[in-house]
């Protein structure tokens, strides 16, 4: 399943009303009204109705085409800032001008993806991807975190009590010496004590498994295997598989990366030793179920899973990095300055601290239909988002007012509701081009 995140906007949006106003037959005076643009200066001449004396960066009649210089169109690559370092002209032509890089960038003009893997960034192993600007690391299991520097492997509560009784269920049950002896998976905890100590699958069940359900989406990163003694008989899983689900209905049997075949995981080899089995890309999920492959005499199981939450609370989730590709953004709507489609204000444009003429996203309307989309392609946990206005050729905009929907599949959508009076949750707060955060 996919997780997509949308933000629902209230009004106002990034949006931009113009009033143009048709310069036509008109008696008196046209400087009683200024209809120069931009801070232009209003003047009257002989043989014209009105001159305009346009400020530095602007020309035209009415002062509304951008002058010409180095830095229009910016020859700056990678969203970097062109400044005009020196103010004498030589006609039209700008003396001076540099680029100011974003972080990850140099060059004169900002053209050389600095690697950001030189450093050796990822730790414990973890291997380095170097992005525009950033770099990822894809962390070996048990370790997490931006440089893999987390272990997750917690347990998770099987053996310590943590998981209920009520969370673990299985396929069947086994019961022993004439129905008196019921070996249910609610046993089934590494080091359980006791004559009857274990989960056991009923002879009977050819496809048996015992699954737990943790209530919430976790990271697993291994599984401890015991097996136990029955009528003084060692009972055990050899072989077996794992599977898991994020609802409970659809379930997905664990793979390597790259492998068409499901993952075979060695078990054990009596009925008293451990056995840990690590899982290597982790696996999330809510529902976690063992399928015993291959048995000695029976299905007999205890154990304990290795993990950690699935919190996404520390490390950003792309936008800004561009981890998050321009594909997995999209908008209801985008908004075209004067309708041209160079000022196009497109959905990709929103990541926090863009630069650039056309920075952020803007739709094309101030109505509560308008949303901007993003699509995580696996389960994630947001917990919170941190927004940002932008500037559309001088005119301060943002959104004052938002709310927030996500989805597994795109089709059916959940608005964040309050906590405290379970309405719908608005968060926004832009009163001017700084962030702010929603949690």
């Amino acid at each position: 399943m996919k997780t997509q995140i949308r933000f629902a906007f209230s009004i106002p949006l990034f949006v931009v009303c113009f009033l143009v106003g048709a310069i036509s037959t008109v008696n008196g005076d046209y400087c009683e009204v200024n209809v120069c643009g931009n801070g232009g200066i209003c003047v009257t001449g002989a043989g014209a109705p009105f001159i305009c004396i346009c400020p530095d960066g602007y020309t035209g009649d009415t002062c509304n085409d951008t002058e010409a210089g180095p830095c229009n169109p910016n020859p700056c690559k990678n969203d970097a800032i062109c400044e005009v370092t020196g103010q004498s002209r030589r006609g039209d032509v700008f003396s001076e001008y540099i680029c100011t890089c974003q972080d990850g960038f140099d060059g004169v003009h900002c053209q050389n993806n600095v690697n950001d893997c030189v450093g050796q960034p990822c730790k414990n192993g973890g291997s380095c991807r170097d992005l525009n600007g950033d770099f990822n690391c894809r962390c070996p299991s048990p370790y997490v975190g931006k440089h893999c520097q987390l272990r997750c492997i917690s347990l998770l509560g099987m053996e310590g009590g943590g998981i209920a009784e009520s969370q673990i269920s299985a396929s069947s049950v086994h019961y022993g010496i004439l129905g008196l002896q019921r070996w249910g998976p609610e046993l089934a905890r590494l080091h359980n004590k006791g004559l009857v100590n274990a989960w056991t699958s009923a002879s009977h069940d050819r496809n048996p498994w015992i699954e737990i359900n943790m209530q919430r989406k976790m990271r697993f990163t291994g599984i401890v295997t015991q097996g136990a003694s029955r009528m003084g008989s060692a009972e055990f899983i050899k072989a077996f598989k794992v599977a898991s689900s994020l609802d409970g209905r659809t379930y997905t049997v664990y793979r390597l990366d790259g492998q068409k075949k499901d993952n075979v995981f060695v078990g054990n080899v009596d009925n008293d030793s451990t056995k840990t089995n690590l899982f290597d890309p982790p696996i999330i999920g809510q529902y976690f179920r063992i399928i015993p492959v291959v048995c000695r005499k029976a299905c007999t199981l205890r154990m304990e899973l290795v993990g950690c939450e699935l919190n996404g609370c520390s490390e950003p989730m792309g936008m800004k990095s561009r981890l998050l590709s321009d594909r997995q953004i999209s908008a209801s709507s985008v908004h075209r300055t004067w309708g041209i489609e160079a000022f196009t204000w497109q959905s990709h444009y929103a990541r926090l601290d863009k630069q650039g003429k056309t920075n952020a996203w803007t739709a094309a309307t101030t109505n509560r239909s308008e949303w901007l989309q993003v699509d995580l392609e696996s389960p994630k946990r947001i917990t919170g988002i941190i927004t940002q206005g932008a500037k559309d050729f001088g005119a301060v905009q943002f959104v004052s007012a938002f709310k927030v929907a996500y989805s597994d599949d795109g089709q059916s959508w959940s608005i964040v509701k309050d906590d405290v009076t379970s309405t719908d949750k608005v968060g926004g707060k832009n009163l001017s081009l700084q962030s702010s955060v929603f949690s």
